[in-house]
């Protein structure tokens, strides 16, 4: 799923502030996030006086079903037709979402909204672009029914996969019991809760690390700072945690839906296309269409490039490796 309101991934009504708050508003499309019970606390680091905070390592959840979910994630039996699963709009080997503007439904026609990456989504204070679900469970179980998606049941995947030995073997060793659609969604969203990607170069310099930055990265942010960015854009997962409204000067995408959750930017480098109707290409013109729309400004090329390079160093690392393969 994705950023900059659109990035994959907006707004007086959160507080204007003279306008700064908008390159924020969907730039990178803004009520604060309180971290879920079960996330790890975030890691002791260097107080920098930063708006925002570097991501906490996975929680401790049990192995066993962390990792029946993450089987279930890329079993398309969890769809009706058994066509479809989590991994096809969702790749966690690259970006976490991917690489279409708009993926398909089981009818084979484009989904309405461009699909936002699954990493550090648990992090969020609401999931989906309108921020209609207030726990990962009640996310995961809105995409099993949605006739669109998924077109099945979390009872309905659970007597599937009651119906293969394996799988019964693993719900008996994770649950104790076989499989059950409560069961169902709890394994997937362990599974999601894990799907966090620390140690990226910006992190790092939060941490202290002053070499960890480019010239160009620092000038970057204090620019994303300074034009107001960072008003919606904070916080752990650099947005994700207020709503806004995109088009203030200008319009920019689809005009609906009108209000959206401000997208993490988190990894934003690694998932084009960009905004919630996946029309722009690169993040370079992601971020001069914000500028415009959202402050009524025109962005040199250098400040273009200067922010274009900070944001690339929010690219995180999963299992060891680079997120989408990013440097």
């Amino acid at each position: 799923m994705r950023p900059l309101i659109g990035f994959r991934g907006a707004g007086p009504g959160a507080g204007y502030r003279g306008g700064v708050i908008a390159i924020c508003a969907v730039l990178l499309c803004c009520v604060e996030v309180t971290p879920a019970p079960s996330q790890s606390p975030p890691p002791v680091v260097m107080d920098r006086g930063e708006p925002i905070t570097p991501i906490p390592s996975a929680p401790a959840l049990d192995p066993l079903k962390v990792a029946l979910g993450e089987k279930l994630f890329s079993d398309r039996r969890i769809s009706h037709d058994n066509s479809h699963s989590c991994q096809y709009c969702h790749d966690v080997s690259t970006n976490g979402a991917s690489q279409k503007p708009h993926d398909t439904g089981l009818d084979g026609a484009e989904l309405a909204l461009n699909s936002l990456t699954v990493f550090n989504s648990t992090l969020s204070f609401r999931f989906s672009w309108e921020g209609k679900f207030r726990t990962v469970e009640a996310d995961i179980n809105a995409s099993l029914e949605s006739p669109r998606i998924m077109a099945s049941s979390a009872a309905e995947i659970a007597a599937k996969l009651d119906a293969d030995l394996d799988m019964r073997g693993r719900f008996m060793a994770a649950y104790g019991r076989r499989p059950e659609s409560d069961d169902v969604v709890d394994a997937l969203a362990s599974f999601q809760r894990t799907l966090l990607t620390p140690g990226g170069r910006f992190d790092r310099w939060l941490q202290g690390d002053d070499a960890a930055l480019s010239p160009d990265e620092l000038d970057g942010y204090r620019l994303f700072k300074s034009l107001g960015c960072s008003a919606c854009h904070q916080g752990v997962n650099v947005g994700g945690n207020l709503y806004e409204r995109h088009g203030i000067f200008h319009p920019l995408a689809s005009p609906e839906p009108k209000i959206l959750r401000v997208p993490s930017l988190r990894n934003v480098a690694t998932t084009p296309p960009y905004f919630h109707d996946g029309s722009a290409p690169t993040l370079d013109d992601a971020v001069r269409k914000m500028a415009m729309a959202q402050l009524n400004a025109t962005l040199t090329d250098q400040q273009a490039k200067a922010l274009v390079a900070f944001l690339g160093s929010l690219t995180g690392t999963y299992r060891g490796a680079p997120v989408g393969g990013s440097p």
